[in-house]
């Protein structure tokens, strides 16, 4: 980091925390691209006007949306492909399937009932890839 007028400024190593909002970008470690949370209806919560998301807001094709091509071998249609291509690594079209809530929330922030998700909340695909929040949508907890 730059000095400013003498002052040294250091990148903190502390962890932020921030709550989740509609259109977060999401990612898994097995897809080929990125994609954006959703919502087809408001919990009623909103923060600086954006609908507030909550653990609960996990549902394959509702919530989170493909990823483009999985490349996890654990994929039922990625092992077929593979194998039928000699062995050569063939990625599918993703097809996430998630059967539980988003994990590590805010249980002390209610959103619709259920606690708040948060930008370090994780999540795994069925075909075990893990699902992160990585950019956009958040707003910093105070």
């Amino acid at each position: 980091m730059p000095n400013i007028e003498g002052i040294s400024v250091q990148k903190s190593n502390a962890e932020r925390k921030s709550y989740v909002v509609v259109g977060a970008i999401l990612s898994c470690s097995s897809g080929s691209q990125l994609s954006r949370l959703k919502m087809p209806f408001s919990h009623g919560v909103f923060v600086k006007g954006k609908p507030q998301m909550n653990i609960l807001d996990f549902v394959p094709n509702v919530n989170i949306m493909p990823f483009g091509k999985c490349s996890s071998l654990k994929n039922p249609a990625v092992a077929s492909a593979t194998a039928a291509n000699n062995g050569v690594l063939t990625p599918m079209p993703c097809t996430p399937v998630m059967t539980m809530p988003w994990i590590d929330g805010k249980p002390d922030k209610m959103v619709g009932g259920h606690p708040a998700l948060l930008n370090k909340s994780t999540n795994m695909c069925f075909h075990c890839g893990l699902i992160k929040i990585e950019a956009m949508g958040r707003i910093w907890v105070v």
